[in-house]
């Protein structure tokens, strides 16, 4: 988060992360409405340039509250870049049902294993062996895997409803535990038990001091808290010009429809993964897991009961079930971040194991 927020606290000036979400608002706007190729063209290069600028203004906002509020900040943000990208192609002219259990599914498998496996090989690498608190990372832990259980795999085990599928009651059920999880969770992480999620060796008045020099200030936090609405603002209408771009890709590469949400899974994590990334070079992996493991926790807490909401509205059946076969990955996948978030210490060793595990999952995607 520090070297985002360094050039904001020289004192506000006007560069490239103010001007992008506004140029991509603009964009958004004036395309709407517009098939052509070229079009969803430059609305996907506006999506991506307010993405990078949203994470920007996001980690200025983190660096003034501090961990592990910075992490909330961030993970919110991410939430609504994903229900963005979700929204408009579930209602597009070619709903995808699947697309909330694939997206979800991905980001989960991308947390655990591709973001969290590079930032303890970045944290190894540099720093032979990376650092955290069990207690934070296993509460990640102790939140995702019931929440994922019941989002992903109880939907192929009930008897309401034929298939992977949800009646509405119990869709409703779900997603009001989802919520109660991620809030109860949030309460514990900022309030109840906050340093359970600081830096090994470290306070809370630590924790925001920043490595290359004081938080920004008041005023420029909330300037950067008014472009980051501008810049997911612009995300969200971007993504509605960018879906039909994105379905008619993988149909004409003949790739299975679960890469879409593979897709826009890496579009959502990828403001947290430079995030992330950052401080594990830095020697700051405790911050890395929480940023990581918490865009998992609130994808799955707000996201989940959000568009259910919306598919209630417009009739939209969610296939939610996943695979045996994925149920078989998602299995290991947990027992895996158990074994390596409960000692305390990541090893080169480990953050390789889940980077081929990513690599493993990503390949029975494309090659089922």
């Amino acid at each position: 988060m520090a070297d985002s927020s360094t050039a904001a606290r020289r004192g506000l000036r006007i560069d490239w992360t103010f001007i992008a979400p506004v140029v991509a608002l603009g964009i958004a706007l004036a395309l709407k409405g517009n098939d052509s190729l070229l079009a969803a063209a430059g609305v996907a290069i506006a999506l991506l340039a307010a993405v990078l600028a949203a994470v920007h203004h996001a980690e200025v906002v983190a660096a003034r509250v501090g961990d592990p509020f910075g992490a909330v900040v961030l993970a919110l943000a991410v939430t609504v870049i994903e229900l963005g990208l979700i929204v408009s192609i579930l209602l597009g002219p070619h709903p995808e049902p699947t697309l909330v259990r694939d997206t979800i599914h991905a980001v989960v498998i991308l947390v655990l294993h591709g973001l969290a496996g590079l930032c303890i090989v970045v944290a190894a690498v540099r720093h032979i062996e990376g650092q955290f608190r069990t207690e934070g990372a296993l509460a990640y832990l102790i939140v995702l895997l019931p929440m994922v259980a019941i989002t992903l795999v109880l939907p192929n085990f009930t008897t309401s409803a034929p298939g992977p599928y949800y009646t509405a009651t119990q869709l409703a059920f779900v997603s009001i535990t989802c919520l109660l999880l991620w809030l109860a969770f949030t309460f514990i992480q900022t309030v109840r038990h906050r340093e359970h999620f600081l830096p090994v060796g470290g306070t809370e008045d630590a924790a925001n001091d920043e490595p290359h020099g004081p938080p920004p200030s008041a005023r420029e936090a909330a300037v950067a808290l008014a472009m980051l609405a501008v810049a997911l603002v612009a995300v969200v209408l971007s993504a509605k010009g960018v879906s039909p771009l994105l379905q008619t890709g993988v149909e004409r590469l003949g790739a299975p429809t679960a890469l879409v949400g593979v897709i826009v899974a890496a579009i959502v994590l990828m403001p947290e993964a430079i995030t992330a990334l950052r401080a594990a070079r830095q020697d700051r992996l405790q911050t890395s897991i929480n940023i990581a493991l918490g865009s998992a926790v609130a994808s799955i807490g707000l996201t989940v009961p959000t568009v259910a909401a919306i598919a209630w509205y417009t009739g939209t059946r969610l296939e939610l079930g996943v695979s045996a076969r994925d149920a078989v990955l998602l299995t290991l996948s947990f027992m895996m971040a158990i074994i390596t978030y409960g000692t305390g210490r990541a090893s080169l060793l480990s953050g390789v194991v889940h980077l081929i595990l990513m690599a493993t999952w990503l390949f029975l995607v494309i090659a089922p």
